[in-house]
């Protein structure tokens, strides 16, 4: 619900609310987000009418924030705080500047609201499954003053992490919120008199020959005061689809030498994923003995080091493993590594290593991921002289290469359902 308003018939106070949502990561007020807008113009023309009604008075105010649960305790509570203060300035700026509040509750990662939002939600997969270790379990579990498990970390290893993933696209958007909330009451007395007043009379003196004067009261009926209906607010219906996180990339370094490439990662979970890249350059000029030919491909098992974060997004650390050959000559020596005239899997050139990156995003499903690898590559190359129209075999050597065996600095398309780049710094 974006507001809430509410007072029982004959009740001397009442009660009237409005909440606003932040984008993740962020406290800044966006009128646009989530209709903020519209809730709160509706709630600002409530408060006015309120302060300006003589027969209510105000008896203070509650400001709520909290942030959902994906990062740590200081920086939870730091955008709550954030939060809150997003809503004072909105009392302070737009309303009456001498109305004070009661309290302030920044909450941190919002672990109640979210237990409120997932007992409300009976079709929920392994629901009562959240809600023993909502109920349950610590928020932290210390061991000889350090932290060794907890509420998060239970929820997260849940089903392989497929249910932290549903409990971030269906309620954590919920939960980054900061809500106002006023208490008033009715002065009776001064309800009285204001009924009083409205009472009237009107005087008519009819003066009939030979009769005495005869004198009528009229009494204005008591005007009834129609109350407005209140509609409730319908709450938003969220999709269920299952998250799907994907991204198809091509290396920007290869494409600069003329090798045409792609790639694909699958994120498995729990902060694990697997690529495999593919490059295909078959280039060549047989008039001016000229070659630029590669084709292999690498596969690689990464770890993301920002677990609990936005998935394919962050440091990464992996190994992989590659397969390649090739025939690169620009009219003098030539070199071929893999056998002449044969496929990929006859003598090719193999390696493989361990491989550090990072993956920034730099739009709504866009990536740019730089990766550095380090391992060995080694196989069997010819080396070869054009002649005429003939191509002289030389010598027959062996690679074997430590150092730098793979770069890439890679444009990450993002694919799959909830698979996007938002505006954070840090997904809560």
């Amino acid at each position: 619900m974006g507001f809430a308003y509410g007072q029982a018939p004959g009740a001397r106070g009442g009660t009237d609310s409005v909440r606003v949502y932040f984008r993740q990561g962020d406290a800044r007020l966006d009128p646009l987000f989530r209709e903020n807008a519209v809730r709160i113009r509706a709630f600002t023309e409530r408060f006015l009418t309120l302060v300006q009604d003589t027969t209510r008075h105000i008896l203070g105010l509650r400001i709520t924030a909290g942030a959902s649960p994906e990062g740590g305790d200081m920086l939870n509570m730091r955008l709550s705080e954030r939060r809150a203060e997003a809503i004072r300035r909105l009392v302070r700026n737009y309303m009456l500047r001498d109305v004070a509040w009661s309290y302030t509750v920044p909450k941190g990662a919002d672990w109640e609201g979210l237990e409120r939002l997932v007992r409300a939600d009976v079709y929920m997969p392994y629901r009562d499954a959240v809600l023993f270790e909502l109920q349950f379990t610590p928020e932290w579990v210390t061991r000889k003053r350090r932290i060794v498990d907890g509420r998060k970390k239970h929820l997260m290893d849940m089903e392989g992490g497929r249910v932290w993933r549903y409990l971030e696209n269906r309620y954590f958007p919920d939960l980054r919120a900061s809500t106002l909330q006023i208490w008033y009451e009715k002065d009776e007395q001064k309800v009285v008199e204001k009924r009083t007043e409205v009472v009237k009379k009107d005087t008519v003196y009819i003066m009939p020959q030979g009769k005495p004067e005869i004198k009528i009261e009229v009494k204005e009926k008591e005007q009834i005061k129609e109350v407005p209906t209140v509609v409730p607010e319908v709450e938003e219906v969220k999709s269920t689809a299952k998250p799907f996180y994907m991204g198809l990339k091509a290396n920007l370094l290869y494409y600069a030498v003329a090798v045409p490439n792609i790639g694909v990662e699958f994120y498995l979970g729990r902060g694990w994923s697997v690529a495999g890249n593919w490059m295909y350059a078959w280039w060549k000029s047989d008039k001016s003995h000229r070659y630029h030919r590669i084709y292999g491909g690498d596969l690689e098992v990464r770890r993301w080091l920002s677990y609990g974060k936005k998935p394919l997004t962050g440091h990464h650390i992996g190994l992989y493993g590659q397969l390649l050959t090739y025939d690169f000559e620009w009219g003098g020596k030539g070199y071929m590594g893999g056998k002449p005239g044969g496929s990929l899997w006859e003598k090719p050139h193999y390696g493989g290593g361990i491989a550090y990156g990072y993956s920034a995003p730099i739009g709504y499903r866009l990536n740019l991921d730089m990766t550095l690898g380090v391992g060995y590559l080694g196989g069997t190359y010819y080396e070869y002289i054009p002649k005429d129209n003939f191509y002289i075999w030389q010598a027959t050597k062996n690679r074997h290469w430590f150092g730098p065996t793979k770069a890439e600095i890679t444009l990450v398309w993002l694919l799959g359902h909830d698979n996007t780049n938002s505006k954070k710094g840090g997904k809560q």
